[in-house]
């Protein structure tokens, strides 16, 4: 398994490269019916759909790639990831990418210990940055909805979500159906 990730991992990053390629401008063109779900900017009103604003670029293509190929299911993205072409994805990629993430809410002394707990034990900063900005293939997690992130993860630890390389089902394993809400709690307020 984690073969067959890290040649899709190669892939991906072939197809990335060069990333001066991609072009923001159209992007925001080719994303407005992005907007419908994720929020123009890609700051999503609503928890069933992820914010996409400021999301490493490679990320959203590497998810754009999957809906596409069919690694990973959903309904709603499918028919707009078939229609998509490399340049497309790495254009819309480009323009969330820019886009400022909206200010989340302060957590309050429960939330915050009880999330950097799970955080501490699982050392989820050491892929995902410590500040939960993301980074390369690994996505942003600050600000992020809870009921997104509490999905994902149950996602990851049940093995129905696509995981490039087996990582996140790997670290999700351990998590106990309130780890998962404490962390996705903190999270969603970074």
């Amino acid at each position: 398994m984690r073969l067959r990730g890290t040649a899709i991992a190669a892939a991906l990053f072939a197809i990335a490269l060069p990333a001066s390629a991609a072009d923001a401008e159209a992007g925001k063109r080719k994303a407005e019916a992005c907007g419908a779900c994720h929020g123009v900017d890609g700051n999503s009103a609503n928890a069933d759909f992820p914010s996409l604003a400021a999301q490493p670029p490679l990320y959203v293509l590497y998810q754009l790639l999957n809906f596409r190929d069919g690694r990973r299911k959903s309904d709603v993205m499918a028919p707009f990831a078939a229609k998509l072409t490399d340049d497309d994805m790495k254009d819309i990629a480009a323009y969330f990418a820019v886009q400022a993430p909206k200010p989340a809410q302060r957590a309050d002394d429960a939330i915050t210990a009880a999330g950097r707990s799970v955080e501490a034990r699982n050392h989820c900063g050491s892929c995902h940055k410590a500040d939960f900005s993301g980074q390369k293939h690994i996505p942003r997690l600050a600000g992020q909805h809870r009921e997104y992130l509490v999905k994902s993860l149950r996602g990851f630890r049940g093995n129905t979500r696509a995981d490039l390389d087996g990582m996140m089902s790997e670290s999700a394993q351990p998590l106990t159906d309130k780890d998962i809400d404490d962390v996705a709690a903190w999270l969603s307020r970074l």
